[in-house]
C-alpha cells in the first residue's frame, strides 16, 4: 500500500458509517466504502448481540479486522456507542449504569486496539424511562469516569446532540463538556439532529467550532431523524458549511445513513458522498481524497 503524504492547511476528511453499507463481513464494507470514495468508517455499537459481541475480540481478531480496514484503503475512524440507547448510563438502576460504564470502558478498549480516535457518546440520559432528577448527573458521572480511561488510551469520547429531550442542543452539550473538563471528552456534534429539533442550525454549528472534534452530517426534518434521503430533509446545507468555512475548520466529517442492506446501498453512499462534497467545495472547504490508496 502507497501512502499519500500530508496535506497541509485546513481541509476535511469525509467517511461513512457501517450502516449505511452492506457486506457479507467488514472486510465487504470496507470495500465498499472504498469504492464509494470515503476515507474512513465508523463502526457501530448498538444493541444487537452481533455487534455487541465485538467488545469480546481477541487480539488476533482485532488485528485481523485492523489491517481488513487497511487493505482496503481505508481507516477504522472510530465506534457510534449506540447501545447507550438500551443500556443507560443515567439509568435509575446502579446495575444498569455499571454495565454501561463497562461498555463504555471496553468500547475505549476497542476503538484503541483497531485504531479508531474517537468513540461517539449518544446524549441520552436514561433513555425510554421516566425521567427523574438525578439521571443527568448519573450519566456524567459515568463520561467522568470513562473519560479518564479515554485520556490513558489515548481516544477522544465525542458526544452527540440526539433527538428526544436530553443533550438536544450545543448548549446543553457544552454543559456537559464543561462539567467534566477534559481534552478528551469532546463534542462530535449532528447538523441533522439540529433540524430535529427545530433550533437555528447556523448557530448551533458557530458554537460548536471550538470543541466540535468531527461532525456528523445527515438529512433530517423536524421529528424525523432517521432515514431523510440525502438531500430531501431541511438542513440548509449551503448556510450551515458557510458557517463552517467562516471558522477555517479542519477534521473528520461522516455521513450518517442507514440503508437497511439495501442491494445499491454503496450507490446510495457514493451519491451522498458527492452531494455533501459539493456543498462542502462550494462553501469553499476543501475535501481532501483518502490519505491511504492501494
Amino acid at each position: 500500500m502507497a501512502v499519500n503524504p500530508p496535506v497541509a492547511g485546513p481541509g476535511v476528511l469525509l467517511g461513512i458509517y457501517e450502516k449505511a453499507l452492506r457486506g457479507r463481513s467488514l472486510a465487504d464494507v470496507f470495500a465498499s466504502a472504498a469504492r464509494a470514495g470515503f476515507s474512513f468508517v465508523d463502526l457501530s455499537l448498538d444493541e444487537s448481540p452481533e455487534r455487541l459481541a465485538r467488545l469480546q475480540w481477541t487480539a488476533i481478531e482485532r488485528a485481523e479486522v485492523r489491517d481488513a480496514a487497511a487493505r482496503n484503503g481505508v481507516a477504522i475512524g472510530g465506534l457510534c456507542l449506540s447501545v447507550h440507547r438500551t443500556i443507560a448510563p443515567g439509568s435509575a438502576d446502579p446495575a444498569q449504569r455499571e454495565r454501561a460504564l463497562r461498555i463504555l470502558l471496553d468500547a475505549i478498549d476497542l476503538a484503541a486496539d483497531l485504531g479508531g480516535c474517537v468513540v461517539q457518546i449518544a446524549g441520552y440520559y436514561a433513555y425510554g424511562e421516566e425521567a427523574r432528577a438525578d439521571a443527568r448527573a448519573d450519566y456524567v458521572a459515568v463520561m467522568a469516569q470513562g473519560t479518564a480511561h479515554a485520556a490513558r488510551r489515548g481516544v477522544v469520547l465525542g458526544l452527540e446532540n440526539v433527538d428526544g429531550t436530553d443533550v438536544t442542543s450545543t448548549e446543553t452539550a457544552l454543559g456537559v463538556v464543561a462539567e467534566i473538563d477534559s481534552p478528551w471528552f469532546r463534542l462530535y456534534p449532528d447538523v441533522g439532529n439540529f433540524v430535529v429539533q427545530s433550533l437555528p442550525v447556523v448557530e448551533q454549528v458557530r458554537a460548536s467550532v471550538p470543541h466540535a472534534f468531527a461532525w456528523h452530517v445527515k438529512d433530517a426534518r423536524p421529528d424525523e431523524p432517521r432515514r431523510v434521503p440525502m438531500g430531501e430533509g431541511d438542513v440548509p446545507w449551503d448556510d450551515a458549511f458557510a458557517a463552517l468555512a467562516e471558522t477555517g475548520w479542519s477534521g473528520r466529517i461522516m455521513i450518517e445513513m442507514w440503508n437497511d442492506d439495501a442491494p445499491e446501498s454503496e450507490r446510495i453512499a457514493a451519491d451522498a458522498r458527492r452531494f455533501i462534497a459539493d456543498r462542502l467545495a462550494a462553501a469553499g472547504i476543501r475535501v481532501l481524497e483518502p490519505t491511504a490508496v492501494s
